[in-house]
């Protein structure tokens, strides 16, 4: 089993006319989270090939990095985030704590228990 550590999928679809702002804020969001959040193991973003879609998969040592992250999600992107995308499908993975929960229960996310697996 891979322990303490939660991840998401979040799919999301870059609303009209917003894609060159939804690229930068991307580049601000992976720069802060990488310079300021040595609990975020992988932060990855993918576009689908009409630049309509995206994928954000990030995973974190445990639940409390997870917090760490949507903190400052919330206090520096999440007006310019919303504004640029609609959520689609939210996907979280492993057994995040109950403060996680709660700070996604406005989200519709689906949690999906681990079973078995490994990850290197």
């Amino acid at each position: 089993m891979m322990g303490s550590n939660v991840h998401w999928l979040l799919d999301v679809a870059i609303n009209e006319g917003e894609l060159d702002a939804f690229k930068t804020l991307m580049k601000e969001m992976v720069e802060a989270t990488q310079s300021n959040e040595s609990g975020a193991m992988i932060y990855e973003w993918f576009i689908s090939e009409d630049e309509k879609n995206c994928h954000m998969y990030e995973r974190y040592v445990d639940s409390a990095a997870m917090m760490i992250h949507l903190g400052s999600f919330g206090a520096n992107f999440a007006e310019r985030f919303f504004a640029a995308v609609t959520p689609a499908r939210f996907t979280v993975y492993g057994d995040p704590s109950s403060e996680v929960r709660e700070a996604l229960a406005g989200f519709g996310v689906v949690h999906m228990a681990e079973i078995g697996g490994f990850a290197r």
